[in-house]
């Protein structure tokens, strides 16, 4: 039986690399580095401490051991998967964002899918109550406004109110090289969006941010965590990501942009929802004449059923072949895009939108986790003294973030 289990593991490694390679030679200019391996892929650190329990698997398509889905790998080896809960987007991450994903049965595995998106973001006693381990395995980006580290907050807080140890499979962030923006510090700016007073992005992986969240306090009681680490993994790495982590980061390039298109999501301009290159493009109807690029967003069910400007031709910058490279290298998110399609758009009094929420906060600022950005664009103040401003926060953040920091 040893030798059946070996033989099978080995097989399974063998297609995993298989899987990988081809990925890599058709969505990657550059493979990701050799020697790196996700927590996920790294079997044999974890497959002996799942078996005989039974296990809740926060997962969604992003989920892969190799290029199949972790909860099909994992109930080949034997393991006993008793439920999913799903983020955002859903377990196959096939829901629009925003969108109501309701809880279900999996087709393919009959497994119960529990919803963790919407009135029931935290799993209940109830839905726990049959699991004697939970384990976290979900693609990040880096993001405040990235919501799967507000399930991860919610998950941990379950597991701790009701005893069980959370196993989180870790994975590389993509933007992990980049700490930058307004660090969130007033509660009236909390959100769907963001619950956490660290700024837009934040440098960590999920099992980093995990360690932050017990560390600092962020939780009532602390969460036992029990983390699989990337090997061969620092946080300067690119990383290419295999799987689009959600509908709308369907391009290493949108995964790439995200940080610094999502602030757009709180003023007039659409950022490519509508699109099949969204978070590349940006526009609207009213910079006709002000830009030659166009396009014309429509509804697509699964990715956005209601984009800003729907049906109406958007005019404004192609970002599709934006040099990433230098992005990196600035180790900043692009403020000046922001600055330029302000100053262009003649109905300045509108560009900014409203809360949808809450009125009494703009949807802009709810986004961004301060009022200060957008009153400092309209004021004209330069990028240069923007970035300044940001400096004291990020400086404190950054010294608070390393002592949770697992790479280099």
């Amino acid at each position: 039986m040893r030798f059946i289990t070996i033989l099978f593991l080995t097989l399974l490694a063998i297609s995993n690399i298989e899987c990988s390679a081809q990925i890599t030679s058709a969505n990657q200019s550059m493979p990701n580095k050799p020697g790196m391996i996700t927590g996920a892929d790294q079997t044999d650190q974890y497959l002996p401490y799942l078996k005989g329990k039974r296990i809740g698997l926060v997962a969604n398509q992003s989920s892969v051991i190799g290029m199949k889905s972790s909860v099909d790998s994992l109930l080949s080896l034997g393991i006993d998967i008793v439920k999913v809960f799903g983020p955002e987007h859903g377990f196959r991450g096939n829901a629009s964002n925003g969108a109501v994903v309701s809880n279900e049965v999996d087709a393919k595995t009959g497994i119960p899918i529990i919803s963790l998106y919407g009135k029931n973001q935290k799993p209940t006693r109830e839905q726990l109550a049959d699991i004697d381990l939970m384990v976290f395995d979900i693609q990040d980006v880096g993001c405040r406004y990235y919501t799967n580290i507000n399930t991860l907050e919610y998950v941990m807080e379950a597991c701790a109110e009701n005893n069980k140890e959370l196993l989180i499979l870790d994975r590389p962030n993509p933007n992990a090289y980049v700490v930058d923006g307004p660090v969130m510090t007033d509660d009236k700016f909390k959100s769907a969006i963001g619950i956490h007073y660290i700024p837009m992005t934040h440098g960590m992986t999920i099992g980093e941010f995990a360690q932050y969240l017990n560390g600092e306090g962020y939780l009532p009681e602390q969460c036992k965590i029990n983390i699989i680490k990337v090997a061969g993994y620092d946080h300067d790495m690119p990383y290419v990501l295999p799987i689009n982590p959600s509908p709308n980061l369907n391009t290493q390039q949108a995964v790439m942009l995200f940080p610094s298109l999502c602030m757009f999501e709180g003023t007039a301009i659409n950022e490519g929802r509508g699109t099949h290159m969204p978070f590349t493009i940006l526009g609207a109807p009213a910079l006709k004449g002000k830009y030659s690029f166009s396009y014309k967003p429509v509804s697509i069910p699964g990715m956005s059923e209601r984009p800003n400007h729907k049906d109406t031709v958007c005019y404004g910058l192609d970002l599709r072949n934006n040099d990433i490279d230098k992005l990196r290298r600035s180790r900043q998110i692009n403020l000046s895009w922001l600055i330029e399609l302000y100053n262009a758009y003649p109905d300045k009094a509108n560009f900014f939108t409203p809360g949808r929420a809450n009125q009494d906060v703009s949807a802009f600022d709810l986004r961004i986790g301060t009022d200060q950005l957008r009153k400092q664009i309209i004021a004209g103040v330069s990028e240069a003294d923007i970035r300044k401003s940001w400096e004291p926060g990020l400086q404190k953040f950054k010294a608070t973030r390393a002592k949770y920091l697992l790479y280099p």
